[in-house]
């Protein structure tokens, strides 16, 4: 079944299984699962009280899945159980039966969740819209149910259903508008997102609410971090670099700073910190003048110590995450970077987060000799036109300098291989790029690799294969062991191109190399 988007099939089915959970909605092209969780975590981190014996709980809805699809619903941040989900979507495929309403297979999803949602009486859900805004089968929540609404940054993707211009897209993003609700914009990089959105949400009547600025703590230590610290023996959490100290200044708290310690890496996680928190800004706001906000009490029990508490806790799987894996073949463990950037956008985020880790090395070394750094890439991407493979790899290959002094010893070693990625259940339209394709690609962004430093899949029949087994990784990230052994020195490996990449990588981080 193929992507149909459209609001009338669920407008038929949701009144006969009614959703009436008080809801934060959160569109936008990259930033809404980091937003998301973000936002998560600090209502999460809310203290219990005398008055207010029971904790908060929170559902949230995430797409696409990462290993399964229990892992985009959660309840309190741990995922729905097979049980409950089989039950909440029985009960969707009776109704859809019933009225003959044949819904696609995200609707169906989407539905499933919001049933969950209901059938647990959560306080709070956290909805992040699967693709654009105005037609996604998210935007069929009631108006009454919307608290708080949210844009993250809005940038070229998915082009055949959303338009091909940023001021398109954005339209459809904004959809998710309603009437009389705060609405809070994330920082943007293309100046006329914001003129849209400022004319949409003028239309509507919605309250446009600027995302709070989040600054780097300039009281606080700096961070320190290098590539020496790449020692795979360690635990994962102490692969990355230390949690960035931030700071920000929210309207509910007006007369004290909040301090934090940021788990998130890179600088782009500053502005969705930003965004989450002008939601969290916008919901105590709220409390004072909309009865659904006020009966969940948030206002006399938040503080900025449980917010603080909440972003040290974030969690978010697959973007800019640390891992450490043993490869049997040479009796190591490689370090992986997992990131599931999947765009331009996102890939510039990323190469820029590696330059980021190059200034830290930089910054720590205390040698006048040459720093040799081998970077692997292990790359998939889907096939979605317009956007090309040369658009989505030239912010990461080859990787940049950073533009300090000093910078001309560092000696980096890039390796580079090309895969696909097992097809996600469900999605029969999702394809990934042939593997001899991104060859060519890579070919155009750095003629000079050698090449020995780029390998390739070969294109074979999967047929028979273990189910969620991607075999052709496991060859990938043993040639990776291989390379980095060759080149020396404390290297990264660079996991990136799509989410469905990493699943198979986590998938195959449970099962072992």
């Amino acid at each position: 079944m193929s992507i149909d988007l459209s609001l009338t099939r669920l407008l038929t089915l949701l009144p006969h299984l009614p959703y009436t959970r008080p809801t934060l909605h959160i569109a936008g092209t990259n930033g809404k699962g980091s937003v998301s969780a973000l936002i998560t975590s600090i209502l999460l981190a809310t203290p219990t009280t005398p008055s207010y014996p029971n904790p908060v709980r929170v559902g949230r809805f995430n797409s696409p899945h990462l290993l399964s699809v229990l892992d985009s619903i959660t309840l309190s941040n741990v995922p729905v159980s097979q049980e409950v989900y089989d039950q909440a979507r029985k009960q969707v495929l009776e109704k859809d039966a019933e009225l003959g309403t044949k819904l696609t297979n995200f609707e169906v999803l989407t539905m499933a969740a919001l049933r969950v949602f209901e059938i647990a009486k959560v306080d709070i859900v956290v909805l992040e819209v699967g693709m654009g805004g105005r037609l996604d089968a998210t935007n069929v929540i009631p108006d009454e149910a919307v608290l708080v609404s949210a844009l993250t940054a809005v940038d070229l993707d998915h082009q055949a259903f959303l338009g091909n211009t940023v001021a398109l897209i954005a339209k459809e993003k904004v959809g998710i508008a309603r009437k009389g609700k705060p609405f809070v914009v994330g920082r943007q990089t293309h100046v006329e997102v914001v003129q849209v959105v400022q004319e949409a949400l003028e239309a509507v009547g919605a309250e446009y609410v600027p995302a709070l600025e989040v600054q780097l703590d300039q009281g606080a230590a700096a961070v320190k971090w290098s590539f020496s610290d790449l020692d795979a023996s360690k635990k994962e959490g102490d692969l990355s670099p230390p949690p960035q100290p931030v700071t920000a200044t929210l309207k509910s708290f007006p007369n004290t700073p909040l301090h934090a310690l940021l788990p998130l890496h890179g600088a782009h996680q500053l502005d969705n910190l930003g965004t989450a928190l002008g939601v969290i800004d916008s919901l105590l706001l709220s409390s004072t003048t909309s009865p659904l906000a006020a009966s969940l009490y948030l206002k006399k029990r938040v503080t900025l110590e449980s917010i603080a508490e909440g972003v040290k806790r974030t969690r978010w799987a697959g973007r800019l995450s640390f891992h450490s894996l043993p490869v049997s073949s040479t009796g190591k463990k490689l370090v992986v970077l997992a990131d599931g950037a999947h765009n331009p956008a996102s890939a510039e985020t990323l190469g820029k987060y590696i330059t980021h880790l190059l200034s830290l090395t930089l910054s720590t070394s205390t040698t006048s000799s040459s720093l040799t750094i081998p970077i692997t890439y292990i790359l998939a991407l889907s096939h979605s036109p317009p956007k090309t493979p040369l658009q989505t790899l030239a912010p990461i290959i080859p990787p940049s300098l950073p533009s300090l002094p000093g910078s001309e010893k560092l000696n980096l070693k890039t390796s580079i291989a090309l895969l696909r990625f097992t097809p996600p259940d469900g999605m029969p339209w999702i394809k990934s790029v042939p593997p001899a394709e991104l060859r060519e690609t890579v070919a155009a962004l750095a003629p000079d690799l050698p090449e020995g430093n780029v390998w390739v899949a070969p294109e074979q029949e999967t047929a028979g294969a273990e189910p969620g087994r991607n075999a052709a990784l496991e060859e990938a990230l043993k040639w990776a062991a291989g390379k980095q052994q060759q080149e020396g020195g404390k290297g990264l490996v660079v996991l990136a191109g799509s989410l469905y990449l990493v699943a198979d990588f986590y998938r195959l981080l449970e099962r072992g190399l």
